[in-house]
């Protein structure tokens, strides 16, 4: 039977200090400020001007670490790609995800089937350190 989604767990609901975040995105709190500074994300605020970060601000982080470290996407970059999706209103970033994932796992298979060749063709030569007989 799947669980009923809880109330309590609205992905815009603003719950996860700076440190809590950082820790669940992997990074330093000091990037996620980095991230806020360039536009990137905009993490609700307490009375106190604690920053609170939502699930929707997490998967926003996680997006841009995304293109950042596996695409090679710049800061400035990502900002164009996420004004590009809110302007046309598609989701091209997940298009993105997914024709990456789609070339490391043909660039894996390609791997394994050239190891799986190399060693079934590797037998012993005459540098293999035997000596002749």
């Amino acid at each position: 039977m799947a669980a009923a989604r809880r109330p309590d767990r609205d992905p815009t609901r603003p719950v996860y200090v700076i440190s809590v975040a950082a820790t669940l995105v992997s990074a330093h709190p000091r990037t996620l400020r980095i991230y806020e500074d360039e536009g990137l994300v905009c993490p609700a605020r307490t009375p106190t001007n604690i920053r609170l970060y939502s699930e929707e601000d997490i998967r926003r982080i996680l997006w841009i670490r995304h293109l950042t470290r596996d695409r090679g996407v710049n800061l400035a970059g990502v900002r164009t790609l996420f004004e590009l999706e809110e302007r046309l209103g598609k989701r091209i970033l997940e298009a993105l995800y997914d024709e990456g994932t789609r070339e490391q796992a043909a660039e894996a298979a390609a791997a394994e089937e050239a190891a799986k060749a190399a060693s079934g063709s590797a037998g012993p030569g005459p540098d293999d350190g035997s000596e002749p007989t």
